[in-house]
């Protein structure tokens, strides 16, 4: 028997709604940000802070579920980095100082934690360093290039139509003057004071005594102990045993780990095309970094 020609069209189209709707359910679940580990018990939740500091997105986002999570009772920052972004290391302090409003955190430093590393860490109620850990940088750098020299040699020239004399400051096209090398300082003067008063006030340091080693220096753990940058020395079992009997929890405590949200390929390459891009407009724009190199 013939099927009518509705029928067949009706069947397509459901098809089709079929197929759409379960791919709208699975883009949805790969793209979802899946929440921490189902657990029994007080909680002491791990985020990481891992390479250099140049997207917050994710690490405010780890910290912000555990703080809402009742089960959670304390936080342990394993900060690993050399520091990076400025923007990006003060939005994940500023979050740090939110949630010790609400729970302990502690943080662990590992093989580095320098720079904007350790400028995340001050807003923490504890720091625990390994001995040799690298830490300190407490400091902040711009870098340009002028390439002016190279281009003469090749022929090259480019023209700039600014609106005001300052516009193109930092271009690689041209030599520095010394009115925008002034310019320049005040703005790393500001930032790095912004440095010096967030690790003042978490480390319960006078200004004065931030100030005088607030040169770049870095610091071994323990000579990071003696100066008062940390609180005691430690690995990151150390760490979660410590954040544990601050927080009250009795026994050993479930550790749970923030979990990066699932990604398909095709996200992993426009993530990756998209961290490229920026990286090349960082090498050829002035930025401000809490970094150590």
């Amino acid at each position: 028997m013939k099927k009518h020609p509705v029928v067949i069209g009706l069947i397509v189209i459901g098809v089709i709604l079929v197929f759409f709707v379960g791919t709208i359910l699975l883009l949805a679940y790969m793209f979802r940000r899946e929440t921490p580990t189902f657990a029994l018990g007080d909680k002491v939740a791990v985020v990481e802070i891992s390479g250099v500091i140049s997207n917050s997105r994710e690490v405010i986002r780890g910290i912000k579920s555990f703080t809402e999570d009742g089960g959670v009772k304390a936080i342990v920052l394993r900060i690993d980095s050399p520091g990076g972004g400025v923007g990006a290391a003060q939005e994940i302090y500023r979050e740090v100082v939110k949630a010790r409003r609400v729970k302990k955190v502690v943080a662990s430093l590992g093989g580095v934690a320098a720079s904007g590393g350790y400028y995340v860490a001050c807003g923490a109620d504890k720091i625990v360093a390994n001995p040799g850990t690298i830490t300190g940088s407490i400091g902040v750098v711009m870098q340009f290039a002028n390439i002016e020299e190279l281009l003469k040699k090749i022929g090259y020239k480019g023209y700039v139509i600014k609106s005001g004399p300052h516009k193109d400051i930092g271009s690689p096209f041209r030599e520095m003057v010394p009115e925008e090398r002034a310019l320049l300082q005040e703005v790393i003067d500001t930032v790095h004071h912004q440095f010096i008063k967030a690790v003042a006030e978490g480390r319960e340091l006078p200004i004065e005594k931030v100030t005088a080693i607030a040169d770049g220096r870095i610091f071994a753990g323990e000579q990071a102990l003696a100066f008062g940058l940390v609180d005691k020395l430690g690995n990151l079992e150390d760490t979660i045993e410590f954040a544990a009997k601050m927080a009250g929890i009795k026994g050993k405590p479930t550790v749970v780990y923030a979990r990066k949200r699932r990604r398909s390929l095709l996200d992993y390459f426009m993530e990756k095309m998209a961290q490229r891009l920026t990286e090349e407009v960082q090498d050829t724009h002035p930025h401000l970094d809490y970094l150590w190199y």
